[in-house]
């Protein structure tokens, strides 16, 4: 099943990355909250994942 909490950071890093301009900003707010949930219940492998996807939503902000 996998966690939980990292499945969703990851749909909402995707879901900001592909987010139309208008709708960015809150997309990737609501992204940087998913991320912030998973981190802490996340193993340290998923961490590595998460700060990437971090790097990935600072890019496009």
């Amino acid at each position: 099943m996998g966690n939980q909490l990292f499945q969703e950071a990851r749909r909402f890093v995707e879901m900001a990355k592909s987010a139309d301009a208008s709708d960015r900003e809150s997309a990737v707010a609501k992204a940087k909250n998913a991320l912030r949930s998973a981190y802490a219940n996340s193993t340290l492998q998923e961490q590595r994942q998460l700060q990437e996807m971090q790097q990935e939503l600072d890019q496009i902000t």
